[in-house]
């Protein structure tokens, strides 16, 4: 009797509970639809840590935070690509360079693959883009790719040199290269349009802290005054020395508020920091890094060459696809026969042409190549 009281009794209870949290959860359902529509209406945001986990994972694919997620940050890349020694390949990328229609990208990566003793050196190769579509064609051609973003800045369109967006980009460059030495880790920056033909690592002096090519290089690697350095190349070991000269390599961008930062380089080597941090400078020999300024001539001992002494970008497509064509020919000689042929570069022409037009040259740099 008692139980059948009880059930009695339970039953309808259990049922008007019910009733009331359903009529609770469809009123904060609606509720919530109408504030949502009149948020969007009004267009208010919600402070972020009200938003959502959906909320939250839909903004992380912004490409502003995309270098943010945890396999994307710049420890993570660089610890992935870096050699038994902590010593990473960089090169940094726009959508300009990275065009498919007319791509340095292309040839700067075809340059690695037409050799088998540099094939291997893209597993250490970094390539920093510097805007949104940069980064993405990174992503379908390479495997170690970060993106670098400037507030207020847009580096996609191709920098005209010496205007104040390459000034800017150049200097961007400076700074973030010494972060890389600060987190412990060498590097070999490259710019991308210079073309690898030969691993370069055994022609780098081991005592040096700081190491760079040249746009004239005199015959002694130690010559300050008059080797011209070329910031489009440079090896450099993470220490004390180096963290401290890139400091003062980017202050004074100040000091010489007009410059872009390879001519800074080449005022600030006499400075006294550097004797004063006992810094070890050294110039590459153009023998082995070489350029459309001062090329190497020799193919057997060519590591590098560099699409310097050059304005434009379709010019540069131009010469350094004649230039992988005259390294392809030269490999395709049996290696008995090489040294034998005295093989040399075709003249870049419309580099030289359009370096004349935009310095006003009197020397002409097809002779040079000669």
């Amino acid at each position: 009797m008692l139980r059948r009281y009880f059930c009695e009794f339970k039953s309808p209870t259990l049922l008007q509970r019910l009733r009331i949290a359903t009529l609770f959860f469809l009123a904060f359902v609606f509720s919530y639809v109408l504030l949502n529509g009149a948020l969007d209406s009004c267009q208010i945001r919600l402070p972020e840590y009200l938003l959502s986990s959906t909320d939250m994972l839909s903004s992380s694919l912004s490409f502003d935070s995309l270098s943010d997620r945890p396999d994307n940050s710049l420890e993570t890349v660089l610890k992935k690509a870096s050699m038994h020694d902590n010593t990473v390949i960089l090169t940094t990328l726009n959508k300009a360079w990275a065009n498919p229609d007319n791509s340095i990208l292309d040839l700067f990566l075809a340059s690695f693959k037409s050799s088998n003793q540099t094939s291997r050196l893209l597993n250490h190769l970094v390539i920093i883009a510097l805007d949104q579509n940069a980064f993405a064609i990174c992503k379908r051609l390479h495997t170690n790719c970060f993106a670098l973003t400037t507030q207020g800045v847009d580096f996609s369109q191709e920098a005209y040199f010496m205007t104040p967006d390459y000034l800017k980009m150049m200097w961007r460059r400076i700074d973030f290269l010494r972060s890389v030495l600060e987190m412990g880790y060498n590097f070999l920056f490259t710019d991308a349009d210079v073309m690898w033909f030969r691993d370069p690592f055994p022609h780098f002096y081991p005592d040096a802290d700081f190491q760079i090519a040249c746009d004239h290089y005199s015959g002694n690697s130690t010559d300050v005054e008059t080797n011209i350095p070329n910031g489009g190349f440079s090896f450099v070991r993470s220490n004390v020395r180096s963290i401290e000269f890139y400091k003062y390599w980017y202050s004074s961008r100040e000091v010489y508020p007009d410059m872009h930062d390879q001519d800074v380089l080449n005022n600030i080597k006499f400075d006294s920091i550097v004797t004063d941090i006992n810094l070890k400078l050294r110039f590459l020999d153009t023998t082995y890094f070489g350029g459309f300024c001062e090329p190497s001539k020799d193919l057997n001992k060519v590591c590098t060459m560099h699409a310097n002494c050059c304005v434009g970008l379709e010019n540069k497509v131009h010469d350094l696809k004649i230039m992988l064509q005259d390294w392809n020919n030269f490999m395709g000689i049996p290696p008995s026969m090489r040294s034998e042929l005295n093989l040399t570069w075709t003249p870049p022409i419309n580099c030289s042409l359009a370096l004349h037009r935009h310095l006003d040259l009197s020397e002409d740099i097809e002779q040079m190549m000669k």
